[in-house]
């Protein structure tokens, strides 16, 4: 099987279907999202999307009011296309840890979605992931996502190793393969069991190439959809490996098993 680990509810969402066939990818791990950069039709428009995208991942998406329209559009996805789509729902990093243990309650488990993310705290706190991590262990060990291109910082992904530590029975997946702070990425999942990166986004070929050498049990294919394309991930994933086990792996086996599909 092969699993797209990381991807955003489209508009309209048979666009995203289409790119997941042209990529033969059987299922995509599908995060709610405020901006939709799909619908943009010049620069302008997209600027704009990206206005709210920067506010999204420098924290500021301001408590649960500012995700219910992200939370809808996700459901509607997910309701529509239950066999293509598993359902990650993020937290509001905001609310008192009383209430981010109640969302993770009633709105991920209680929901019957597979996981937390993507998390996007503001740079330099990434240590208000910790109530979410709480939460997360608390059920078991929910998968946890979180935003890892900027504005994250070193600091922030040094930080969330800490807390992975911390918890160790929570598999804490860094996205977008650390964004400009790769090698430190690579090295910190390395060296922390319970940690997974995505691999999404990479800036350099020989970027995913080595974290599929240093970690080959906890790297993971995604695309990062619709501002990565499924095809071209995919690509780059065989591009840097032989077929066979560690591809496999790659490409969906670790991603099945973190999930539960296996």
């Amino acid at each position: 099987m092969i699993i797209d680990a990381h991807s955003h509810v489209h508009d309209p969402v048979e666009d995203h279907l289409a790119l997941l066939d042209d990529a033969g990818v059987d299922r995509a791990v599908l995060f709610g999202t405020r901006p939709h950069p799909e619908r943009a039709t010049d620069l302008e428009s997209l600027r704009r999307e990206m206005a709210v995208l920067d506010e999204a991942i420098g924290g500021r998406a301001g408590g649960v009011d500012g995700y219910r329209a992200a939370w809808r559009e996700l459901d509607e996805a997910l309701g529509a296309h239950p066999d293509r789509f598993i359902g990650f729902r993020s937290v509001p990093l905001d609310l008192a840890p009383h209430q981010v243990a109640e969302v993770v309650d009633r709105d991920v488990v209680g929901c019957g979605l597979r996981g937390i993310g993507e998390l996007t705290p503001p740079p330099g706190r990434a240590d208000l992931v910790e109530p979410v991590m709480r939460a997360a262990s608390d059920h078991g060990g929910l998968p946890v996502v979180v935003h890892g291109f900027a504005p994250t910082t070193a600091e922030d992904l040094r930080t969330l190793a800490r807390l992975a530590g911390a918890y160790p029975s929570v598999p804490l997946v860094i996205s977008q393969l650390g964004g400009l702070h790769w090698m430190d990425a690579i090295e910190l999942v390395r060296d922390t069991p319970s940690m997974f990166l995505e691999l999404s986004t990479a800036n350099v070929i020989f970027a995913v190439r080595l974290a599929v050498k240093e970690i080959p049990d906890r790297t993971l294919f995604g695309s990062d959809a619709p501002y990565g394309d499924p095809a071209l991930a995919r690509a780059t994933v065989e591009r840097v490996t032989g077929p066979g086990e560690v591809r496999d792996q790659v490409l969906g086996g670790t991603a099945a098993r973190l999930l539960g599909l296996a």
